[in-house]
This record gives C-alpha cells, sequence and structure tokens, in this order.
C-alpha cells in the first residue's frame, strides 16, 4: 500500500473519537427517509396505488428491500471510511468522485426547482397561498436553515420534527380511509397483478441520485465514522429504513382506502382528492402539509448533500453552508421566473441522477471488497457483499433504463 493511499485512508477518521449527539443521529435517519419522500414520490405513490390498487403493496416492498440492500452497505462502507461518496470514488479512481459529483449536483439544481415547486402545492393546498409566495416562502425557511450559526442542529431539528409531523398526518388519514389491509398483506407477496415499470420508477425515485448518500453525508459530518462505530452505524441505517418504510406504508394505506372504496378520483391530482374522500375539507388542509413537509425536506436535504457531493471534507463549515445558501436561491429564483419546473429538464435530471445509483454503489461494494485500507483494515460482512452485489445487478439494469430514457429523450 502507498503513502498516498495511507493517508487518504487515515485522515478522514481523525475525528471518530469525538462525541455524537442524539440529534445528530435522528437528523441523518430522517434526512435519509425525508429525502426518499419528496413530492414526486407522494405523487407517484397516489398514481400506481389508483392504478394497481392493493397489488401496488409487491412494488412498495420490492423498493424497501433494494433499500435495505444497498443503504445497509453505503451506510457501513462511508461511515467506517470516514469518507463521503465523492472522495471515496476519487480514492478509487483519481475523477470518478469529482464526476460523480457534477452529475449530482445538476440533478439536484434540477430537482430542486421541483421541490421548491411541492412545496409551494403544499402551501397552496395548506393556506391557499399564490404557489409563487408560497415557494418563495419555503426556499426562506430552507436558507434560514444553513444561515445559522448551529445550521447542523437546525438541519437535524427540522428534518426530524417535518418528518415526524409527515408521519402523523399520514396514520391520521391511513385511519380515517379505513384500507383493507388484509388484501394489502396479502398482495405484497401474492399480487393480483405487477407492473415493472411500476417498480423500476419507484425505486428509482426513492434510491436514486443523491438520496442514497443522504443520511451517511450526514453521519459523517457528525463524525460517527471509524471500524469502532460499525456496528452502531449499522442501526442507525436499519433504523432510518424502518421510518422511510413506516411512511412509504402510510402513504399508500392512506389513498388505497379511498380507491378500495370504488371513488373515482381526479387524474389531475390524485393525492389531494384521495384525502379530500378521506377526510374531507380537513384531509385538503393535511394533504397540504405533507406535501410542503416532503418538498421542504426535499429542498434541504438535496441541496445538503449535493454541495457535499462537489465540496470536500476540509472546507469549513460555514464556507459549504453559504454555498448551499446560494444553490437554494439559485433554485428559487429559477423556480419563480419559470413559475413551474420545465419538464423536460425532470426527465433529464431523473435520468441522470439514474445513473448515479449503480456507479456510486459500484464504488462502495469495490471498497468493501478489494480496498480494505480505505476502511482501516474492517472486514466487511460477507452476507452484506452478497446482498449488495446482487442488489447492485438490479442498479445496473436501472441504469440502463435511465439511459435509454436519456437517448430517447434526446433523439
Amino acid at each position: 500500500m502507498s503513502d498516498t493511499r495511507a493517508v487518504q485512508a487515515e485522515k478522514p477518521n481523525q475525528n471518530s473519537s469525538m462525541p455524537v449527539t442524539k440529534s445528530a443521529i435522528l437528523g441523518a435517519m430522517f434526512l435519509m427517509a425525508t429525502s426518499a419522500i419528496g413530492p414526486g414520490f407522494i405523487t407517484q405513490t397516489s398514481k400506481f396505488t389508483y392504478d394497481l390498487g392493493a397489488a401496488f403493496a409487491c412494488a412498495i416492498l420490492i423498493s424497501i428491500l433494494v433499500d435495505i440492500a444497498i443503504q445497509l452497505n453505503v451506510w457501513r462502507v462511508l461511515g467506517v471510511s470516514g469518507m463521503r461518496a465523492n472522495e471515496l470514488g476519487n480514492a478509487v479512481l483519481p475523477g470518478l468522485g469529482w464526476f460523480m459529483g457534477v452529475v449530482v449536483f445538476v440533478g439536484g439544481l434540477v430537482f430542486n426547482i421541483g421541490n421548491i415547486g411541492g412545496a409551494a402545492l403544499g402551501m397552496n393546498s395548506m393556506l391557499g397561498l399564490d404557489p409563487r409566495l408560497g415557494g418563495f416562502i419555503s426556499a426562506v425557511i430552507a436558507v434560514l436553515v444553513f444561515v445559522s450559526k448551529r445550521a447542523g442542529l437546525a438541519l437535524d431539528r427540522i428534518v426530524v420534527g417535518l418528518g415526524a409531523i409527515m408521519i402523523l398526518m399520514m396514520l391520521f388519514v391511513a385511519i380515517k380511509s379505513a384500507p383493507p389491509v388484509g388484501d394489502a398483506l396479502r398482495s405484497t407477496v401474492a399480487p393480483d397483478k405487477f407492473d415493472p415499470v411500476v417498480v423500476t420508477t419507484i425505486i428509482g425515485g426513492s434510491v436514486g441520485g443523491y438520496i442514497t448518500f443522504a443520511g451517511a453525508h450526514r453521519l459523517i459530518d457528525s463524525k460517527m465514522t471509524g471500524p469502532e462505530n460499525a456496528k452502531e452505524i449499522g442501526k442507525v441505517s436499519v433504523l432510518g429504513i424502518v421510518v422511510t418504510g413506516v411512511m412509504r406504508a402510510l402513504l399508500f394505506l392512506a389513498v388505497l382506502g379511498v380507491v378500495a372504496s370504488g371513488v373515482a378520483l381526479n387524474q389531475d391530482n390524485i393525492a389531494a382528492d384521495a384525502f379530500r374522500h378521506a377526510a374531507g375539507e380537513i384531509g385538503v388542509r393535511v394533504f397540504g402539509l405533507i406535501l410542503w413537509a416532503a418538498g421542504l425536506t426535499s429542498v434541504i436535504g438535496a441541496s445538503y448533500t449535493s454541495i457535499t457531493f462537489v465540496t470536500s471534507q476540509n472546507v469549513k463549515p460555514r464556507t459549504r453552508n453559504w454555498m448551499t445558501v446560494i444553490f437554494i436561491a439559485v433554485c428559487a429564483a429559477a423556480f419563480l421566473i419559470m413559475n413551474k419546473a420545465p419538464q423536460t429538464l425532470l426527465i433529464f435530471a431523473g435520468a441522470f441522477n439514474g445513473l448515479i445509483l449503480p456507479i456510486g454503489f459500484g464504488v462502495v461494494l469495490w471498497a468493501a471488497t478489494m480496498r480494505s485500507d480505505l476502511l482501516h483494515g474492517y472486514k466487511f460482512p460477507k452476507v452484506l457483499l452478497a446482498i449488495g452485489f446482487i442488489t447492485w445487478i438490479v442498479t445496473v439494469w436501472l441504469g440502463w433504463q435511465s439511459f435509454s430514457g436519456i437517448t430517447e429523450l434526446w433523439n
């Protein structure tokens, strides 16, 4: 092993002994969950539940299983190495990490316009505000998180608080809509119909692009790193996955209850109409609150993670926070100028983000298998590796689908 590799392997772990606060751990868990449950995911889940009914439970289960396989490997490798995904990529192959960073940054920039739009629509449903004003207010709130003197603590508290609100509100509507839980449970393993395109879409929307790495990067910033923290890192990642799974399941059940009753929902806004039928006017307000919370936490998560992908840990936190503020401001300005997220750009961004997962996950598995120096000699569990490699094949297929989408759109 060269001296350069030794330095790369040791440097990120210098602060691993620093105390990690409970707030930072919860923040990492909920950053993962709320990044996965954005405005787009809410819209997709509502649409697919309307189309497939209880059978959509199988797609939800598959997406959760894929999420588990990916996150258990990603969190442990990045956490033990003490390196962010872009830093690990550069250590494995010089320049690869920066390529990953540029793709995530561009995808995050465009997607954030949509996230601000989702928050704006949420405020419109919740309070009746003009979407442009709602988008502006939401962007200002996101900016305030990062200009705070204790930005890390502010980030942790707002994603945990809004994540808890989303869970409680989804639970309220799920109870009100009285879904056929028995049919949903049966359909998780024996669906009446199965659509692979739906599975591909839901997986890409919940673990694509920056989403996979958001929580792990936050954990690294909190200094929970190194082989001595491997078990704790694994526990935190599992808890984060549980939170994500609960949020997905509750949203599915909330809409399923209305769909199963035979109500014809408005195709232009299935989710909002489902919540209206489940809980009346209160349901519309609750939907607005959930959509706003999903949009705002996604703005925060996408902005934070996108900036971590184009900076190193040597950059001062204050400098990185101001870069994040500028990132949010540019996205907000684009939203206000265009008044909506351009569909073509969003398709491109989604496709590009689909390419990141097989590359980033491949780097993680390569480091776990071939670069024990980067993991400080830590012996990676073989079971996790086996599950990871099987799942990586799935991500390659998803990436190919994304590449095909880019090609078709370009032509």
